[in-house]
């Protein structure tokens, strides 16, 4: 699930490999506070991965005629974005970032959510590339269109309905993926109403990854940290959310990787469900 750089650099030439930068950024003027979506489009034509394709996660993969960002796209839109971007049958993704690694997990997740399993995230993104002394490109690549089958894995996703159940005492375990101060409630928050969904438990995203490098922590520290949720039920269904999406996906690709594969997105996350509301919310 994970690749490094040495490794990537070596396999560049393969003509069936495409590598994705899926950058966007979450611009705010304070902390966990209301933030604006900046493209990673930009950056992306300064300095890419020789080779590499921009993937625009917050519009091109993202539902336009949803009211809330990101939302999962329906599988013929996500079939079109990703047949430009040359992905179909046979090929192999790299997904990775120039910053935060959650966007790079949200391309794995929407990939493996439409059936394609053949994808991988560069550990590091663009900041270990360069650390490794590999070049970079400003060049953006001729894409020669695939025909991507988008199948949609309906089982990998938790309703509103379904976290409702859970916060009305189904067995479910649910996961906040926010930072601790965004799970108390504090701070002027970037959601209709701060607070967390009855009954979570916080197991932030940034605290799996090394600020300083965004590459994942070390497998045994990440199983540390993890513990709780690794030693839980199978049978309990786990829920993860975040603010929209997007963090709660390095969760669950963290979690798979150290073999919980079956964790559920809520997709609609505290964006769908702060705005309602009769919805609890939990603060403090």
């Amino acid at each position: 699930m994970l690749i490094d750089a040495p490794s990537l650099y070596g396999e560049l030439d393969d003509p069936q490999l495409r590598v994705i930068d899926a950058t966007a950024f979450l611009v705010r003027e304070v902390a966990d506070g209301p933030y604006t979506v900046e493209s990673g489009r930009a950056r992306y034509g300064e300095a890419h991965i020789p080779g590499a394709i921009f993937a625009d996660v917050p519009g091109d993969l993202s539902d336009p005629e949803s009211s809330f960002r990101f939302t999962l796209p329906k599988p013929e839109h996500f079939a079109r974005a990703m047949g430009t971007l040359g992905v179909g049958p046979g090929t192999r993704v790299v997904a990775y970032a120039q910053e935060s690694p959650m966007w790079a997990s949200r391309l794995w997740w929407l990939l493996r959510y439409f059936a394609f399993d053949d994808v991988r995230v560069l550990d590091g993104g663009l900041r270990s590339w360069r650390r490794a002394g590999y070049p970079v490109s400003t060049e953006t690549p001729a894409v020669e269109p695939a025909s991507f089958l988008a199948r949609a894995r309906r089982e990998l996703v938790a309703t509103k309905e379904d976290v409702l159940k859970a916060v009305g005492g189904e067995p479910a375990c649910l996961v906040n993926a926010l930072t601790p101060r965004a799970f108390r409630g504090e701070g002027p928050g970037a959601y209709t109403r701060p607070g967390r969904i009855p009954g979570s438990v916080s197991a932030p995203a940034q605290s799996l990854v090394d600020p300083e490098t965004w590459c994942f922590r070390p497998r045994e520290e990440l199983a540390s940290e993890l513990g709780g949720l690794l030693d839980s039920d199978p049978a309990v269904p786990m829920i993860a959310y975040c603010g929209g999406g997007i963090s709660a996906t390095v969760d669950i690709f963290v979690l798979s990787m150290l073999g919980r594969d079956d964790v559920l997105l809520y997709d609609g996350s505290l964006t769908e469900w702060s705005a309602d509301p009769q919805l609890p919310l939990e603060v403090g």
